[in-house]
Parts: structure tokens; sequence; C-alpha cells
């Protein structure tokens, strides 16, 4: 949900400052067209405003979500007397960069007057909390009421949340605890949104029923509560009177029918990838670009790496596709490059890992564009040649992986591949150990050849195993790229379908890290 703070505005008026509001485009998926979304209030007189008016925005990590601020004083507005609206400045930035970026705080300048110096625009983004809190409570009842004739009480509560028009919906049941009048029941877990929808002082009533086998099950009574009530008992026993409304009236010395006492209560928080990254956490891109020799000679236009004056390889396209939405949570954007499965100058040796930038010491390229570049000069230096081997380059980036396993770095290894793996034994038994550390492995397959291995190493249908050892977590998401070519040639469209796809996988996995190791996002440093 970004927010928006410009600074140091061109002042347009003669007699008094600027009268700015900003307005967001926001750019159609896979085209050039941008459509408005929104706009904020009006500022008078002011160059440095602070908008209250938020964007909010939904939000999808394995998407290029591409904005533009246009920052305008409005017709009608003191410095735009004329009549016409006067452009202030723009700028262009992706969702990502902004929930990427230290905080969820970025500052962009403002373009676009030639000649002029705009000013900035800063950009907050804060997720809006949907209620993402777990209950964890437990019960107990005291002397209830007696309905069964030849035993004692089967008893089970049931908890409703109110609505809006006064109706109740139930949300949960507890077991039955048979043949008792002072049951105490298991702890159970719900969600805040479930209980309460997220309003801490809406009605919560909880029923006491007898179980009966027939389903017609007596009432016993009933009471209401809140959950701000209920968080209370985080401190101290909390007892409630349970009253049957209709014994209330009959009876004269009625009292209760028995109590039900909260025995415990706690609150845990469910954690998004959101929260993650605005706590510090980095993702760190590494890329594996297959050189064997079924790709064909890199030269002739049949080739899987040749890149004509008009279009990108289909290695290109799949590298930029994802890569440029990764480097927006990736602070030094610093990607290492590999290439595998060719013969690499000066002795000619085969290699499965050798850096696509020539230096052994430090096989980071500057972006993707820096990707890019290494990739096209290495097509020129090495000879295509084989085999297929994925298992070096897995290991090499596991071993990064698990230097840092305290949750402020995770690892996404993309393999950009044309066929058949050599080795996948050792393939599989590489990625069952990397499934425990902090990474996750996306397979593109490029080019016409089958590539029924790969659904095994994806894991999505049956947990991938390797001698008798299974993946803690499934980690390989694995895609053929002719299943993403746009039938019109719309190379834009391709790469945004074939990301959308690839990447969905990637916060899950994230998380299901997280969770399995219990660390918890660090806390954003405050503003």
């Amino acid at each position: 949900m970004p927010g928006s703070s410009p600074r140091n505005l061109l002042d347009m008026d003669t007699f008094s400052k600027s009268d700015p509001v900003v307005v967001l485009f926001v750019q159609v998926s896979g085209s050039s067209e941008w459509k408005e979304f929104g706009r904020t209030e009006v500022i008078d007189n002011t160059l440095n405003p602070d908008f209250v008016r938020k964007f909010v925005l939904d939000y999808y990590f394995e998407e290029k979500q591409n904005l533009r601020f246009d920052v305008n004083s409005p017709p009608g507005s003191h410095s735009a007397l004329s009549g016409a609206q006067d452009f202030l400045g723009q700028a262009f930035v992706a969702l990502g960069e902004v929930i990427g970026s230290q905080r969820g705080r970025l500052e962009r300048p403002l373009t676009g007057v030639p000649g002029k110096r705009c000013g900035t625009i800063l950009l907050l983004a804060e997720e809006l909390s949907n209620c993402r809190d777990i209950v964890t409570m437990q019960l107990c009842a005291n002397k209830l009421d007696k309905k069964d004739f030849f035993g004692k009480s089967d008893p089970f509560l049931v908890f409703y949340r109110s609505n809006e028009d006064g109706t109740f919906t139930i949300c949960h049941k507890t077991e039955v605890v048979k043949n008792t009048l002072n049951p105490v029941w298991q702890p159970f877990t719900i969600p805040v949104r479930a209980l309460c929808n997220g309003d801490y002082d809406r009605t919560v009533k909880i029923d006491v029923y007898d179980w009966d086998r027939d389903g017609s099950h007596d009432f016993i009574g009933e009471f209401a509560t809140s959950y701000r009530e209920l968080s209370r008992a985080q401190s101290q026993f909390t007892v409630y009177e349970v009253l049957n409304p209709r014994k209330k009236c009959k009876k004269k010395k009625y009292v209760n029918s028995g109590t039900v006492t909260l025995l415990s209560f706690s609150v845990e928080s469910e954690f998004t990838f959101v929260d993650y990254i605005r706590g510090g956490t980095q993702l760190n891109f590494t890329v594996a670009i297959d050189f064997t020799a079924s790709n064909g000679l890199p030269s002739q236009p049949t080739s899987l790496h040749y890149a004509s004056p008009y279009q990108l390889s289909a290695y290109a396209l799949a590298l930029k596709a994802v890569g440029e939405i990764i480097q927006d949570y990736d602070s030094d954007k610093l990607f290492p490059a590999y290439g595998f499965g060719a013969k690499v100058p000066p002795d000619g040796k085969i290699s499965h890992q050798f850096p696509l930038n020539n230096n052994m010491e430090n096989p980071s390229c500057a972006g993707i564009e820096g990707v890019l570049e290494s990739y096209l000069q290495s097509l020129r230096t090495v000879q295509l040649y084989g085999p297929t081997n994925f298992a070096p380059v897995i290991n090499q980036v596991a071993g990064t992986a698990a230097q840092v396993t305290d949750g402020s770095q995770y690892h996404v290894l993309l393999i950009i591949t044309d066929g058949v793996i050599s080795d996948m034994l050792q393939t599989k038994e590489a990625i069952v150990t990397a499934s425990s550390l902090p990474m996750s492995i996306i397979i593109v397959g490029v080019g016409p050849a089958e590539f029924e291995a790969m659904e095994e190493l994806d894991g999505d249908e049956v947990r991938l195993s390797s001698r008798g050892r299974y993946a803690e977590r499934d980690i390989v998401q694995f895609v053929p790229f002719r299943d993403y070519v746009d039938d019109s040639g719309n190379q834009v469209l391709s790469m945004a379908r074939l990301a959308k796809d690839v990447l969905a996988e990637i916060p899950e996995q994230l998380l299901s890290y997280m969770k399995t190791r219990d660390i918890k996002p660090r806390r954003a440093d405050p503003e």
C-alpha cells in the first residue's frame, strides 16, 4: 500500500507555491499501456506535501508491477489559474522495488521537465494486516446441569461469531467429553479473523450442549464474551456463568447451569513473505546456463542460443523474465552467473560451473544486464560440449547458503537448460541436501526436448528422495519455456507469463524454511 511524499517540487506559481496532486498509473501486464489507478488529494501552496490518501494495491511477488507517479498542479488551483494543468514531474518504479527497499521506503527523483530539477518523491509501502493472528485456548467447565437420565452429561462447546446484521455464524466446535459434569476440553487453535473478523470487541457467543447420539443435542446454557475479554486470560483465569434463559424465566431461585473457565489463551502471528522482506531478508539470485552442444552452434539461427538483431534467445528471455523481478529484492544487485557443459579456455577442459565473467575469484555480474553481457561474451569464447550436469552448480550454491542460515539470506538458483539431465542421481542427492537450506531452485527448460526427468525433480506430486532420504521441503519448480511463448510473438507477454509461474512458489518456499527453523522476521528499524 504505497503512500507518497514529494519533496522540493518545482514552483510553477508566480505569487505562491504549487498545489500538488499525485496521480498513480499502473502498467497493463505485457503491454506499454498505462491506466490511471487513483489520485491523492490536492494540497494547497506547498513544495513539500505529505499526502494522506493511500493507494491500496494487490501485491504479487511473481509479477513485475510497474507503477508511474505523476505529480501535477490540477486546473483551477492557485498555480494553474490558466485552466491548464501544470506538470511537476514523474517517477517510474516497480512495486517490488518499494517492498524490497529498506523499511519499505524508497526515494526517487522526479523527472520529465527538461532542464529543471523537479525534486524527489518518497514512497512508503506497508502490508495491510488482514488480522493474521492465531489463537490457542483451553477451557474447562464445572457443575454443568445433568441432562442424561442414566448418567451424567456429555458436554461440548459451540462458538459463534456475531455478524454486522446481528446474526451469528458458527466458527468452532470442541470435542465431546463423555459422562462428566466437569469436563476439560483439549486446547484448540482458531484464526482471530474466524473468531471476530478482526473486531476485538465484537460479541463471541458460546453455547454449551449435551451430546446425544441421534443428533438432538440438549441445550445446557450459554454465555457471551469478546476477543478482548478472552485475551485478558493471558494474565488471569476467567470464569463465565453458563445461563439457560428458559430456566431463568421459570425458576425464581435459578442461579446458573454451571460455569466455564478459560484456562489458557495465547496468540501467535502468522508471518508473511513481506514481513521477512521488510525485516531485511535478502534474496540472492544465482544463474546457471546450459552450454552443451545439443543447443546448436550459437552462430546458427537454429541454435537455442542464437540471438537475432530483432529478438533475444530463449535463454536470454528466461533470464530477464526471472531476474528482473528478483533483482528488486537484492540490495547489491550483484548476481553470480555460471555456465555448465562447455570446454573453456585456455586449456579446453570441460567445466560444469565456469563463471560467465571469466573471474573465478568473483563470479558476480552487475545487474541482470551484466549477466546478459557475460553470457553473450561466453558464447563467443567457450566450446559447447557436454554432458548436462546440474549437481556441481547446485552444490556450489548450497555451500554458500549453508554459511548463513539465520533467515537474513535466502538463495534462488535459476538453471536454464535444453535437455536431458546426465547426472540424475547426483542431482537428486544435491537437491535433497539443499532442501534443508535457505534456497530454492528454478529450472526452465528451453527447446523441443521432452522433460520428464525434470518433473520428478519438481516434487509437486511425489516428494523427491535420494538413497532413502526424503527432501525436507519442496524447493524445485520446473517449467518448459515453450508453454509460455505468446503466439503473436510478444516477448514481453511471454516473459510476464513465465515469471508469474516460476516465481509463484518462492514466497511459500521461503516461509516453509523460516517456519521449520522457527525463524521470526526481524523488526524493521524504527522510523
